[in-house]
């Protein structure tokens, strides 16, 4: 172990010098096993992993986060694949161990934005899950462990330079914590609230129905908001994040951008997505820029200049707009954390339109009223935790 560790660069090459180190000349509680990682890489391994480890103690799951500049892309514990799910994630069709389900989940869910991620595990990382991350574009990992397969496995990506990391699962920090901005000093309390079932007891619409599964999931969707860089909303179905919206400045933008990716994932589930008729040849991540080019607006135009050809074995037909919400409304009971009050009821009609039935925000808002009506419209169910989780 070291106190310290001198880095290549801060977050751009012009930021040096640059080093992680325990101001209290403490051994640093992380290891690298493997590679060479950066500030920015620590940043998302150290923010992901508290993320994890949290999870894990909360659900009683293996649990994964995919993580791109200190935001996760996703979460989730591990609970078995579908065989829909299998397809989308690109697993195969082999059964994987419940932490390699937790990394496919997180990862799948956005994999666009997971692309060139850093990955976080709760549990010790088994061959099942390094051979998932193998083919994929990833910074690194960082676990408790790791089997001797798993990481002669992680040892052979990116030429031998992929990063990876091993936390002491006893590590404790200190509970005051500081940042530097412009050379001025900040000190705070680390944010030590426990999020567990207790936060989900005032249930504040008509409708008090709350099942086991929303609970989960809504206590997924939180953990997940106290790692992410506010302002920011995340949607939660079957025990994954399906979609963060981060650090955006209005809570209606957060909604709609977690929203969209929540509808884009279940889009991918749609038969005529599943069925595109793919080219053999064709890398992984063009696959996943071919169906989100697919399910854009600018479908229309790959098809009249010919580039259809670059993905597909022949061209595909339009998925209209009219296709795309009727399979949109086949999606229920997903669940919504906000790591702020709803100024307004437009959040709600927005999560509504993605599915949305159980809904966890703190209250407190002058229009608490409003939000509380609309979502009573819906026949949603509410709750007030009265706790903030913004992240910065």
């Amino acid at each position: 172990m070291a106190n310290e560790l001198e880095l290549k660069y801060g977050c751009n090459p012009n930021q040096k010098p640059s080093r992680i180190f325990m101001a209290d000349g403490s051994d640093l509680p992380v290891t690298v096993l493997n590679g060479r990682p950066g500030y920015i890489n620590f940043m998302d391994a150290l923010n992901s992993w508290q993320l994890v480890k949290e999870l894990r103690a909360a659900t009683g799951l293996p649990s994964a986060a995919s993580f791109k500049h200190v935001s996760p892309a996703g979460a989730a514990v591990g609970l078995p694949l579908s065989e829909v799910e299998r397809k989308i994630y690109f697993t195969g069709d082999q059964e994987l161990s419940p932490i390699a389900c937790a990394y496919a989940r997180a990862r799948g869910a956005d994999r666009m934005s997971s692309y060139g991620d850093f990955a976080a595990l709760s549990d010790i990382c088994d061959a099942d899950t390094a051979n998932l991350l193998k083919p994929e574009v990833s910074d690194g990992v960082i676990a408790p462990g790791y089997t001797e397969e798993a990481l002669a496995i992680l040892k052979t990506k990116k030429k031998g330079n992929y990063n990876v990391l091993q936390m002491d699962e006893s590590y404790r920090p200190a509970p005051i914590e500081h940042k530097q901005v412009f050379g001025i000093t900040f000190e705070q309390g680390r944010n030590e609230i426990l999020l567990d079932e207790s936060c989900l007891t005032n249930i504040v619409t008509a409708n008090k129905n709350l099942p086991e599964s929303a609970r989960r999931d809504l206590l997924i969707s939180l953990i997940t908001l106290k790692y992410t860089q506010s302002n920011s909303v995340a949607y939660a179905k079957n025990g994954q994040v399906i979609g963060v919206g981060a650090g955006q400045q209005s809570r209606i933008h957060c909604v709609r951008l977690a929203g969209d990716k929540a509808d884009h994932w279940w889009l991918r589930q749609c038969p005529k997505v599943l069925n595109l008729p793919f080219r053999e040849d064709i890398r992984r991540p063009d696959r996943d820029n071919a169906i989100d080019v697919y399910l854009g607006n600018e479908y229309m135009d790959v098809l009249k200049d010919g580039a259809w050809q670059y993905y597909f074995t022949e061209q595909p037909s339009v998925f209209t707009e009219e296709e795309k919400r009727a399979w949109l409304d086949t999606n229920t009971e997903v669940s919504l954390g906000s790591d702020a009050f709803f100024p307004f009821g437009d959040n709600i009609e927005r999560a509504h339109k993605s599915g949305v039935c159980y809904v966890s925000e703190p209250g407190g808002s002058i229009r608490d009223d409003n939000v509380i009506e609309t979502a009573d419209r819906y026949g949603m169910v509410v709750v007030f935790n009265g706790i903030r989780l913004f992240h910065h």
